[in-house]
């Protein structure tokens, strides 16, 4: 670790090379943007630090010594691959490029992130999403994700959550077949004696138990059933079937109650919660391709709930 170059090393290189380069401190110092008297004191140093003089100066000239000419050819390549790799790195501080790494809720993913994805990619090509489509509770940051679209109740504390729209609420919905058949659940508890359409978050092993609100507090109903799916469409789906009572997003099945192919129960014991938020950990300096990415997810919501 004592080889390693410190902070002043880096500028002391740059001012020999410059020095090297042109064979004149004046010169040097004008390229530099310095007086010509500090630059020789840093070139100086610079030999001190080393241990071995660099270069001749005469009242007329310079040039390279033996040691520093050797210096001089081996540094110079890498101090301009040095240059070159810091001109590309501050590309991304003012184009966006490279990989935006997206986790997403499936419902929140095709309610906001598909129908921005090719506005944004005609406004910034040279971005590439990489969207994940999970309705898993993961931590992004562990997973090295750059951004996450999930329900608010489920947001780290610690994590900047940007509301996307308004609060949600889930139904129990069956088709008119269904309850002419079992009858009506006149209470969220009488779903024990149904037939229900169980949904499982993924990566659990238990069905999630259905959770309705009374008397200011939420209580859950551990439900049963002939169907355990892992996703909310296929609950859907399998609910205008006929086979038992799904728990969907009021949302995702706002169409299907206004035709009469299901029917909602339960309404008064269905509370709001917090709905889709796009969620980051919070930084000092974002790089430009997820600037980007969120302000655009950002005005998507903006243009869906206006």
């Amino acid at each position: 670790m004592s080889n390693l170059l410190s902070g002043s090393d880096f500028g002391q290189l740059r001012a020999f090379l410059a020095v090297g380069e042109a064979l004149s401190f004046s010169r040097a110092a004008e390229t530099l943007g310095v007086t010509p008297s500090a630059l020789s004191q840093t070139v100086r140093a610079f030999e001190e630090r080393v241990g071995v003089r660099l270069l001749n100066r005469t009242t007329r000239s310079v040039s390279l010594t033996d040691a520093g000419e050797n210096l001089f050819r081996r540094i110079s390549p890498a101090v301009t691959e040095l240059g070159s790799a810091v001109g590309q790195v501050r590309r991304y501080r003012e184009r966006p490029s490279g990989t935006v790494r997206v986790h997403a809720f499936r419902a929140a993913a095709e309610r906001y992130v598909t129908p921005m994805l090719a506005g944004f990619h005609r406004d910034f090509p040279e971005v590439v999403i990489d969207l994940v489509l999970d309705d898993a509770v993961v931590d992004m940051v562990a997973e090295g994700y750059d951004v996450a679209v999930r329900i608010g109740e489920v947001i780290e504390r610690d994590m900047v959550a940007v509301r996307l729209g308004p609060d949600l609420r889930q139904i129990a919905v069956a088709s008119p077949d269904y309850l002419e058949r079992n009858g009506r659940p006149e209470h969220p508890r009488d779903l024990i004696n149904h037939r229900c359409i169980r949904w499982r978050w993924p990566g659990r092993l238990a069905p999630y138990n259905w959770e309705f609100f009374e008397d200011g507090a939420w209580f859950e109903v551990a439900v049963d059933g002939p169907l355990i799916v892992n996703s909310k469409e296929v609950a859907i789906q399998a609910a205008l079937d006929g086979v038992g009572i799904a728990f969907a997003v009021e949302q995702q099945v706002g169409e299907v109650l206004g035709d009469g192919r299901l029917i909602a129960m339960l309404e008064p014991w269905s509370a709001r919660f917090p709905g889709h938020h796009l969620c980051y950990p919070e930084q000092r300096q974002m790089a430009p391709a997820i600037r980007a990415f969120i302000d655009a997810l950002r005005r998507q919501a903006v243009l869906l709930h206006t």
